[in-house]
């Protein structure tokens, strides 16, 4: 009998994919944001180039790995508080059901996903869209295999509940970010309050 744990370590090594990916390409635009603004050839005065490249791969890699995991273990929380709500029924099936063979084709979508993110990384629109679109990915198979265990009004109800709760956290989130950014923006000189994208 093989061990069911033996895919366990995919979500390390995914997240450090996705890390280095967005970091890379994040450390390209930071360097060319320095260029314009005449920060590069000061900062090349205590550092070489390669020096400056690695010091901000590892600062922007840990930041990105700390807010995968984030999403990680709030995704992995809202669908266990859904499954808290709608988990009421007897399996469908008295078949049983192997959930680690369900665990780890999760697993590979994601790490395939993160595999793919490597040819995408001179742009963020691409990784974006490869981040997404594995987590489309992941979520269509993760909602196909329930029909093992939960009736289809349950998976429904699964559906509409981690639907609406990450639409009000990410609603909470840019609205927070806009005011940030009224308030910054309104303590500079110069800048109109009606330039501003809400009203404060």
């Amino acid at each position: 009998m093989k061990n069911p744990y033996l895919f366990s370590y995919l979500p390390f090594f995914t997240i450090m994919l996705f890390s280095l990916t967005f970091g890379v390409y994040t450390v390209g635009f930071s360097l060319s944001v320095f260029r314009e603004i005449g920060l590069y050839n000061g900062l090349l005065e205590f550092l070489t180039d390669t020096q400056l490249r690695l010091f901000l791969l590892t600062i922007y890699s840990l930041f990105y790995f700390m807010v995968f995991s984030a999403l990680k273990l709030i995704a992995a929380t809202i669908h266990e508080t859904a499954m808290l709500f709608f988990y009421k029924a007897k399996p469908i099936t008295d078949a049983p059901v192997d959930h680690a063979a369900d665990d780890r084709g999760g697993k590979l979508i994601y790490f395939i996903g993160a595999l793919v993110s490597a040819f995408a990384i001179q742009s963020i629109y691409w990784l974006l869209i490869v981040f997404l679109t594995v987590t489309f990915v992941y979520f269509v198979y993760s909602t196909y295999m329930l029909h093992h265990q939960l009736p289809f009004s349950a998976i429904i109800g699964i559906i509409f509940f981690e639907f609406i709760v990450w639409a009000l956290l990410l609603s909470a989130v840019v609205y927070i970010l806009l005011r940030l950014y009224n308030g910054i923006a309104a303590s500079i000189p110069g800048v109109e309050k009606d330039q501003l994208p809400i009203g404060s």
